[in-house]
């Protein structure tokens, strides 16, 4: 899904932009300058938790897809780098401190106009803390692979299919 830029005038010297073919693809130029914006893609970090045979899952409270269900995930924030992010977000949705302990995927193709173009899947596991929905989560609940809830995203179904082969 492309996202149309909001890029309407040059961060350089504050000309009205105008679409222009750059590079094969459309984008805001500046006529006076020849300033050239590109879209910094949006990245996102998950962790993938597992105990006892179980997953973590939480519960979105907002849209889109509230009510359904995901891994505890989040953006990166610039600077940030995205093992801590995703440690981070999991802290916030879900009471948990946790470490990543490795990759498990990265995954492309953005799901919804707000949505991350890429998410970094990580396994982690549980250092301390209590389980409790916080931030964007009205719950938090370990779930047995063969009885998941409702899924909010294609990323997360993929995640969690890959990670049970």
């Amino acid at each position: 899904m492309a996202r149309e830029s909001q890029v309407k005038f040059c961060s350089r010297c504050g000309t009205a932009v105008s679409l222009q073919e750059r590079f094969g693809r459309m984008h805001p130029v500046c006529p006076q300058c020849e300033w050239i914006h590109f879209e910094d893609p949006k990245v996102a970090a998950a962790v993938l938790i597992e105990q006892d045979g179980r997953v973590l899952l939480a519960r979105r409270n907002n849209e889109p897809y509230r009510g359904l269900w995901t891994l505890p995930a989040g953006f990166v924030d610039a600077g940030e780098d995205p093992a801590r992010a995703a440690e981070r977000e999991c802290l916030e949705e879900t009471g948990l401190s946790v470490r990543v302990k490795r990759v498990l995927d990265v995954i492309a193709g953005q799901e919804h106009e707000r949505g991350a173009d890429f998410i970094i899947v990580y396994e982690a596991e549980v250092l301390s803390g209590t389980l409790s929905p916080n931030d964007d989560a009205d719950a938090v609940e370990w779930f047995e692979y063969s009885n998941l809830p409702p899924l909010a995203f294609a990323a997360t179904r993929k995640a969690l299919a890959w990670h049970t082969t």
